[in-house]
């Protein structure tokens, strides 16, 4: 398989990092990007090739995969109208655009898949939300997987209206932990403890709370009341949050969230 990524950002990086390496270190990958620091790095990093013209870039690739910040988008479809095959995959990792803007630019017969990462792929603790065009093939889902799969998770959907729920919820996730684990610290030297030690016990509980959680996925209320003893300190603390409505505080910011990545799509 043969994969040009339009784009040599962060999340780019992030893919390309997991996909030379085995398993998939069999995979042909080629990055264009205008920009040349960019490029120089891609190129000494993973040995790959680079190419700043779009045209040159997507000849002979199987997956096109589309890895530009969402305001940038409208310049690299027109780049690449009347440049792509109809048998080639778009795989775009752009958040808020949708599969129908990108066929409406690129041409309705374009298989187009989108995908939605989030900020830990970065150290290939990603999760992915995926959606796929009807038209897309087995083969085609099989090859977006193997490549959103190198950072992380995929979770597939057969709704595209839900992509915003998957971008409240994994894409926006990391800030809300990284906001926990802020107010924790915040609180921790609060109490006296010095902020080195306060910002590690911090971060190192959120990080251990998270592994614990991620080889039991869907047992955080099981979790959570193990740690919780009648009458002990963590009942305490879950009093007051229960009190202060937490879950109803962190349900309203994911509905901000979502909503405005609806807002965002429609521009």
């Amino acid at each position: 398989m043969l994969i040009t990524f339009i784009g040599g950002g962060n999340m780019a990086t992030a893919l390309i990092s997991g996909l030379v390496n085995p398993p998939r270190a069999h995979l042909g990958i080629r990055v264009c990007d205008h920009n040349r620091e960019a490029r120089d790095h891609l190129e000494k990093t993973f040995g790959i090739v680079t190419y700043t013209e779009a045209r040159s870039a997507i000849e002979g690739a199987d997956v096109i995969v589309l890895a530009v910040k969402p305001q940038n988008m409208p310049e690299v479809l027109a780049e690449l109208k009347g440049n792509t095959d109809p048998g080639q995959l778009i795989l775009s990792v752009a958040a808020g655009i949708t599969i129908s803007s990108i066929r409406d630019e690129l041409g309705m017969e374009s298989n187009v898949i989108r995908s939605m990462p989030n900020t830990p792929a970065l150290v290939g603790r990603g999760i992915t939300g995926v959606v796929a065009a009807q038209q897309s093939s087995q083969l085609q889902r099989e090859q977006a997987e193997e490549i959103l799969s190198a950072a992380g998770d995929v979770v597939w959907l057969d709704d595209e209206s839900l992509m915003d729920a998957v971008t409240a919820i994994s894409g926006t996730g990391p800030a809300y932990f990284f906001l926990l684990a802020e107010a924790l610290g915040a609180a921790a030297r609060e109490m006296g403890l010095p902020a080195d030690t306060a910002d590690r016990l911090a971060s190192m509980t959120c990080f251990g709370a998270g592994a614990m959680l991620a080889s039991s996925p869907g047992e955080a209320e099981e979790l959570r009341l193990r740690v919780t003893s009648p009458g002990g300190t963590t009942q305490a603390a879950m009093v007051v949050l229960e009190d202060g409505e937490f879950r109803e505080l962190v349900l309203k910011a994911a509905k901000a969230a979502r909503d405005r990545s609806r807002e965002l799509a429609l521009k």
